[in-house]
């Protein structure tokens, strides 16, 4: 084969270093994890409450509508990883090759979703159900969750592992609590109602509940937004495909760093990197089906009917952090007081977890962007970036609860659309960046080219949607 030309675009930022793509390893389950993370870090409010939420108010007829969502997303994950597996850069370092400013504008989006620390006062509510202190102690407790994310983040050697592990064990409580449910609450009505609402009972329950609503449903179920954009972060680390080569994110006070190149790597088609090629993209797939997908779908589903065996048609339930606390106290009177107490138990750590996950991959996303594109040719190394950023989450969202400030209309507003906007956005720059910059060998196409133009076309409308909804609140 004549010299092999990258085929990634030069103008924003350096060629990458062509090598051979790494040989998958012989024990895939050692590699096993980051479909896994990007469930338990999605596995947060959505699943515990809007999902539940809906089951308890029209049954189980819109199940269906999470696997729609879940498969979306399992097709965007891939895409994402495409890239990442060709090069070991991220979409993100991908989108700003082709215009230098799309990473930060990704970045400013995710920031302005999840800057408010709304996700961690949920977990800090759901404590004071346990320790009965009421909502005076939900600002300390979630002050003091704040802090032990960050330390957690600064101190571990290697962040990945540590989020695998803390994501790991909360999926194994999420499961444990599944079990449990399955075996004292979950009656046989529910099963029924399960099989009905994925095949002849499915159907879009406008009204009584708000067509917005739905849509948002689909759209968030799994992950959505920055996190998905993440699945190329935590691969790199895991050592997927091409990411091998490029160096672990570590802590700069426990870890050891090493210098990384701001760019990636890219294979020649040969005969022999195809095949490997082909290797690796059968497990990613497999991966995040088996994982990601099937977690997600799962937990939605058992949480759904959980709450459709104890709470559905009870009136005057609230799709808010206080229709949990409804749900327990159902459990308690349903089963028994250790039932309620284990679902706020399970419920708090799960979504404890999801914090820390947010703050991770919102971290990630801006370190990566800021250091490859705007201090690539600077001394200072991602890590010390990414802690850089960590700290400043946390301080700012302990400012926040100090000030004793509500959720403001316009950022709730905010937070509404621009995860809806930066799906929309990104799955058309997965098109360009995917047919335009890999070789013709390995370039999306077919039927996964076809569900790229489903999300942009799904997500466009859903922006549309969110917009006229809110401005209808905001402006009456």
């Amino acid at each position: 084969m004549a010299e092999f030309t990258p085929t990634v675009p030069t103008r924003v930022l350096p060629s990458v270093t062509v090598r051979d793509l790494p040989d998958p390893p012989r024990s895939t389950w050692r590699i096993i994890g980051p479909g896994l993370v990007g469930a338990g870090v999605g596995l947060a409010s959505g699943e515990f409450i809007l999902w539940p939420y809906i089951a308890s108010q029209v049954g189980l007829v819109f199940v269906w509508g999470a696997a729609i969502g879940i498969i979306t997303q399992w097709f965007l994950n891939m895409e994402i990883e495409r890239y990442t597996l060709a090069t070991g850069e991220t979409a993100l370092t991908g989108f700003s090759r082709m215009w230098k400013h799309w990473g930060l504008v990704f970045v400013l989006m995710t920031l302005g979703s999840n800057l408010w620390p709304g996700w961690v006062t949920t977990s800090a509510t759901m404590m004071t159900y346990l320790t009965g202190t009421g909502e005076g102690s939900v600002r300390w407790i979630a002050i003091g969750m704040l802090l032990l994310i960050a330390i957690g983040l600064t101190m571990a050697p290697v962040i990945y592992v540590l989020l695998e592990r803390v994501i790991f064990v909360k999926i194994a409580l999420v499961l444990t609590l599944a079990v449990v449910a399955i075996l004292f609450a979950i009656n046989a009505e529910s099963w029924v109602a399960l099989g009905k609402g994925l095949t002849v009972d499915a159907r879009f329950p406008v009204p009584p509940l708000e067509f917005a609503l739905l849509m948002g449903a689909i759209a968030y179920a799994g992950a959505g937004g920055g996190q998905n954009l993440c699945q190329s972060n935590w691969i790199r680390d895991k050592g997927f495909g091409m990411g091998l080569y490029v160096p672990r994110l570590v802590s700069p006070v426990t870890g050891h760093e090493e210098a990384a190149a701001s760019t990636g790597f890219q294979f020649a088609p040969t005969k022999e990197n195809l095949a490997r090629w082909r290797q690796w993209w059968r497990f990613a797939n497999v991966e995040q089906l088996s994982t990601f997908a099937l977690v997600s779908f799962l937990t939605i589903a058992l949480m759904s009917m959980l709450a459709y065996s104890t709470v559905f048609g009870k009136p005057g339930l609230a799709n808010s952090i206080g229709f949990l606390k409804v749900e327990g106290e159902a459990l308690n009177a349903e089963i028994g007081p250790w039932f309620g107490v284990l679902f706020w138990v399970i419920g708090a750590l799960s979504l404890f977890a999801s914090a820390m996950g947010i703050v991770d991959y919102t971290s990630r996303l801006a370190s990566d962007t800021i250091k490859t594109v705007y201090l690539r040719d600077r001394a200072v190394s991602v890590n010390r970036v990414y802690f850089i950023v960590v700290w400043a989450m946390v301080l700012i969202g302990i400012t926040i609860l100090l000030l004793g400030f509500d959720q403001p209309l316009i950022l709730l507003v905010f937070s509404a659309s621009f995860a809806a906007v930066m799906m929309f956005v990104y799955s058309i720059l997965l098109i360009v960046l995917n047919r335009g910059s890999l070789p013709a060998a390995i370039k999306v196409r077919s039927y996964r080219l076809g569900a790229l133009v489903w999300s942009i076309a799904f997500f466009g409308t859903l922006t549309v949607l969110t917009v006229i909804q809110q401005a209808q609140k905001l402006f009456g």
